[in-house]
């Protein structure tokens, strides 16, 4: 397998992945395309939703273990996309470390059903979500990260196949995003 190296160009990517290398010493980023194992894994999401989840070695990036593997656009992305993926993919890194990868594992796949209504993978994702609406805020300002297209486009990762219709209540995710919007906007203010 080949290990990603840095792009020069990449200010808070580099920087964010200084951090991750001493937060998470055997962190590594390696390409989806070329493991065998995600390969199936992409093969098996497109089994079990139907169709639903084509993407997943061309857009979703993943963390397993120490390892982040990133999708076949991974080189197209700029240092803001990086930055706040990176962010989003760390709390993912802490989760394991704080719950064990087997403990994740349980979490993510099984609490309450593993397709429809899975409130474990629902709450390790909303938890990792929080970040991206803060990097996003951070990077492109609080109007983008209430942008309607971006939040929609959170809702249907929620309620669609991209995890698995994990959360089919899209008026919760939109009050979680607005209450976490409303948290970011006061910690600016005040």
């Amino acid at each position: 397998m080949t290990k990603l190296t840095l792009v020069p160009e990449l200010p808070r990517t580099d920087q964010l992945l200084a951090e991750l290398a001493a937060e998470f010493p055997r962190f590594v980023i390696r390409p989806k395309a070329e493991s065998r194992l995600q390969r199936a894994i992409d093969v098996a999401l497109k089994i079990i939703t139907f169709g639903g989840q084509r993407a997943y070695l061309t857009r979703y990036h993943t963390v397993l273990g120490d390892t982040l593997w990133v999708p076949t656009m991974w080189p197209s992305e700029d240092d803001a996309q990086r930055y706040i993926l990176l962010r989003h993919e760390r709390i993912h890194l802490r989760q394991r470390r704080r719950y064990g990868t087997i403990g994740m594992a349980l979490l993510y796949l099984l609490p309450i059903f593993p397709l429809g209504l899975a409130l474990g993978r629902a709450r390790i994702e909303w938890e990792a979500y929080v970040e991206t609406l803060r990097a996003t805020a951070e990077v492109h300002g609080l109007e983008a990260a209430r942008d309607p297209a971006f939040i929609d486009a959170l809702v249907q990762r929620f309620t669609g196949s991209d995890y698995g219709w994990m959360w089919p209540f899209p008026k919760t995710i939109r009050r979680w995003i607005a209450e976490t919007l409303a948290a970011i906007e006061q910690e600016r203010t005040g």
